[in-house]
């Protein structure tokens, strides 16, 4: 019974945190019957069998993966958490709920600030905003604060990276020309 339980014992949602307490039980169990001493007299009829060892039957063998499943599971836990304690968050907030410029790590945002004009080398709604100066031919938008809960229509909004402390979103507005 312990090989078929150690088998199927664990394909039940409250049975995966039944099992190991019953197997353990069952090695106690088991314990204590080895210390039963021999009979001094043989008795009406002969011992019965004991069978082979658990991990020899064909269900012994397979019950290892649920078992390694487990114990994979159990060791990972622990060493997960210590790679997290040693690396660290991948980034941090303020008191406020914003976030630093290591929120974007992947790319080398510009700044923009209210009042200043920008270009976008890219189509919307990609943006590859870059600084510009207002009396250029190459200016598209000026840079204004943004307004809840969105930007005014006709606008776009440029995501907090381009701020200058990476913390607020930004609203464009075209230029007219």
């Amino acid at each position: 019974m312990q090989a078929d339980t150690m088998v199927m014992g664990w394909w039940g949602p409250l049975s995966v945190f039944i099992t190991p307490f019953t197997l353990l039980a069952n090695l106690g169990a088991l314990s204590g019957i080895r210390r039963i001493p021999e009979p001094a007299t043989a008795g009406f009829r002969p011992p019965l069998d004991p069978g082979k060892p658990v991990f020899r039957r064909p269900a012994g063998i397979l019950a290892l993966i649920p078992l390694s499943l487990v114990g994979l599971v159990v060791a990972a836990i622990p060493v997960l958490l210590i790679i997290g304690l040693v690396v660290g968050p991948s980034h941090s907030t303020d008191s406020t709920g914003s976030t630093d410029a290591s929120a974007y790590p992947t790319h080398d945002y510009p700044t923009l600030t209210v009042g200043s004009c920008a270009r976008n080398d890219a189509a919307w709604p990609m943006d590859d905003l870059k600084p510009e100066p207002c009396d250029s031919a190459a200016a598209q938008y000026s840079v204004h604060p943004w307004t809840s809960p969105d930007c005014a229509a006709g606008e776009h909004s440029a995501g907090p990276m381009y701020s200058k402390n990476h913390d607020r979103p930004l609203c464009l507005r075209p230029l007219k020309r």
